[in-house]
Formats: structure tokens, C-alpha cells, sequence
């Protein structure tokens, strides 16, 4: 990041943001080797970062292929107005990228707890879900990673860092 005074240091700032977002995106690396990102559901509970998938797929397949994965979440505040300049328009918001590995999660009540989770976040009332739910045909994945340079009122042209 060039400007490390918009950097938010503050874990608490950083956990609300992993908590309040609504929507996140997952990038991977598809079979020819391009970035790809899907924006997806999410709960981050217990540090991770849990989201519900489908059997199979593009995002599975590169998973599998390479479980290192990125995600990203951003929180939109306002819009500022440029004068004539379009370079002095703005949207400001802030932002979380995790830098991690995504695993599958096998463990039946690790399961059960990420979905009951999940649906307390979306769902309301939660029904929940049950021991007795068939957890072979729920697929969970968890990403744990480290926070990599959250975002406080960053600008879009400036949200790219350099290699």
C-alpha cells in the first residue's frame, strides 16, 4: 500500500468489517492460469473465514488444483464529487483482503456449526440445522490466512498494490 496512514490497524475495525459485510469475493487461479473471483456468501466465525459451495465446479476445481486463495470483502461509505477534473471523483470505503488457504471441511459438526452460522447471518428466523441434516451433501470450505492490508477510505485507483 503507498499510503500506510490509510491502513486500518485497529483489529476490532477489521473483525466489525469481517462481520458486517454482506458479500465477499474469492479469487483462485483457474486451469489456464488466470486470476478468477467469485463474489460469495460468507460468515467469519472462530478466525475463518466459512462459505457454502456446491459439489463441484469452477471454484472447486481450482481449489483443488491450488488451495492458496485470496478474499475480499469492501464496505462502500460515500461517493465524492469531482469538480471537472475526473481524477478528484472518488468513492471512498473500506476494505479486507485475507491471504490464505482454503480447505474443505470434513468434520461433521465443524460443518454444522459454519452452516447454523451462515444461516443465522442471512437467514432470519434461523431454523438452523440439525445433526440430523445430511452433511455429505453440504459442502463447507473454511479460508484461514492473515489480514493483508485492510483498507480505511481507500480510493479505487490507488486499491492496487504492485507486485
Amino acid at each position: 500500500m503507498r499510503r500506510d496512514k490509510k491502513e486500518i490497524k485497529d483489529p476490532e475495525i477489521i473483525n466489525d468489517l469481517l462481520e458486517t459485510a454482506q458479500m465477499g469475493r474469492l479469487g483462485t487461479i483457474d486451469c489456464h492460469g488466470y486470476p478468477m473471483i467469485k463474489p460469495l456468501n460468507f460468515v467469519y466465525a472462530d478466525g475463518k473465514i466459512y462459505f457454502h459451495t456446491a459439489l463441484s465446479g469452477e471454484k472447486i476445481e481450482d481449489i483443488k488444483r491450488n488451495n492458496r486463495v485470496v478474499f475480499e470483502l469492501d464496505l462502500p461509505i460515500t461517493y465524492v464529487k469531482g469538480d471537472n477534473n475526473p481524477c478528484s471523483a472518488k468513492y471512498l470505503y473500506r476494505s479486507v483482503i485475507i491471504k490464505g488457504r482454503a480447505t474443505m471441511v470434513e468434520d461433521r459438526m465443524d460443518k454444522i456449526f459454519a452452516l447454523k452460522r451462515l444461516m443465522e447471518k442471512y437467514q432470519k428466523p434461523v431454523y438452523g440445522v440439525s445433526l440430523q441434516t445430511d452433511m455429505k451433501s453440504q459442502t463447507v470450505y473454511n479460508v484461514e490466512g492473515s489480514v493483508y492490508k485492510p483498507v480505511f477510505y481507500q480510493t479505487p485507483e490507488r486499491a492496487v498494490r504492485a507486485c
